[in-house]
């Protein structure tokens, strides 16, 4: 019978390394007053038998909880995986969140929490005090629930704000949605396009009318008309058909349409389909998100690819340099996304009367 192999300990650590268990302790939770060949000689011996810290005993011996909470909208993260629609968000904070916090010596973990209900606050309270984590990761809409982000800052918690430049506590990101939605609209007006139409999303959310604002910046400085060429919708399959068939049905329709969803662009190309559009000869199409379901479509659909996981994990390290050091940065922190070409985008058909 195989024998099974023993823990290494901290006591291990200590006695291969010659010192005391506090003195592995401090240099394992970046204790002040280590000098800096006594750091050397404890990850020596750190290195050499494997040993890993167990969180549990971390928290325990310090001030830290080594756990990073990221707060998720529960209604639309519940629907979306009931209905299967292929969102990946979540998939994509835990890609880039955990992975990061892992390296860096902490755990991650996501909860899902309803920002409009009235017992939000209560609820929150209970969790931060059962779990105690060293930083938050807010979402949207979350990042812009001032009870939320008010009761943080009371608490001493340091939070990040993924999708809100609003002025007040916590660190504000970005995954620079005006600058992408004007990437995109200049593509298309490279390609020769001068009727791009654009399908916003829910209006709740600051990013909506961000991307708004960097298609009418692009068309604007291309000379172009927005008249007539703004749609709204609220993320969903069911809002794109809707927005979509507004945009097609114009006497003088667009050549290209943005949406700003995988979801809403999926609508458009079935709308495009019904009314006989080709796609992309008669109109091209981009998404925004770049999820998984962007690359099955017919064509497959050039989109906006969101840095989610680039994001989250620079929160992480945002908010544990926040936890340990005290450092927030001064200005809105900006991750870029980047523009995936596929099959949904050409220029535009050239009649024999233009």
């Amino acid at each position: 019978m195989a024998r099974r192999r023993q823990a290494v300990t901290i006591k291990h650590v200590a006695a291969d390394a010659g010192v005391s268990l506090q003195t592995v302790s401090r240099v394992i939770n970046d204790g002040p007053n280590v000098r800096p060949e006594m750091k050397e000689r404890v990850q020596a011996s750190i290195d050499k038998l494997g040993y890993v810290p167990s969180i549990a005993a971390q928290r325990m011996s310090g001030s830290h909880s080594y756990l990073i909470l990221a707060l998720n909208d529960r209604e639309r993260t519940i629907s979306e995986w009931a209905a299967r629609q292929g969102s990946d968000w979540v998939n994509q904070m835990l890609l880039g969140g955990m992975l990061r916090a892992n390296e860096l010596g902490y755990r991650m973990m996501v909860e899902l929490v309803d920002t409009h209900a009235d017992q939000i606050e209560r609820e929150l309270a209970s969790t931060i005090a059962s779990l105690q984590p060293d930083g938050v990761i807010l979402t949207p809409p979350h990042s812009e629930n001032r009870q939320i982000t008010e009761m943080l800052a009371s608490k001493g918690i340091p939070f990040a704000r993924i999708g809100s430049t609003a002025p007040g506590p916590g660190i504000a990101m970005t995954m620079g949605d005006e600058s992408n939605a004007a990437m995109a609209t200049d593509y298309l007006v490279n390609l020769g396009h001068e009727r791009i139409g654009f399908i916003s999303g829910l209006s709740e959310y600051s990013l909506s009318g961000w991307r708004v604002d960097g298609w009418t910046r692009a068309m604007t400085k291309a000379g172009l008309p927005t008249s007539g060429l703004l749609a709204k919708g609220d993320f969903s399959f069911d809002s794109g058909i809707k927005a979509a068939r507004q945009l097609l049905s114009l006497a003088k329709r667009p050549t290209a349409i943005i949406a700003s969803s995988d979801q809403m662009a999926m609508a458009t190309l079935k709308v495009a389909g019904e009314l006989g559009i080709n796609v992309p000869a008669d109109l091209s199409v981009i998404s925004f998100d770049n999820t998984p379901i962007a690359n099955f479509t017919q064509p497959t659909l050039t989109a906006v690819d969101q840095p989610i996981a680039e994001t989250t994990s620079r929160a992480v390290e945002l908010l544990i340099e926040a936890a340990r050091e005290g450092k927030v940065p001064d200005a809105p922190v900006r991750v870029r996304g980047t523009l995936v070409e596929r099959g949904s985008t050409a220029p535009p058909r050239r009649h024999d009367n233009d």
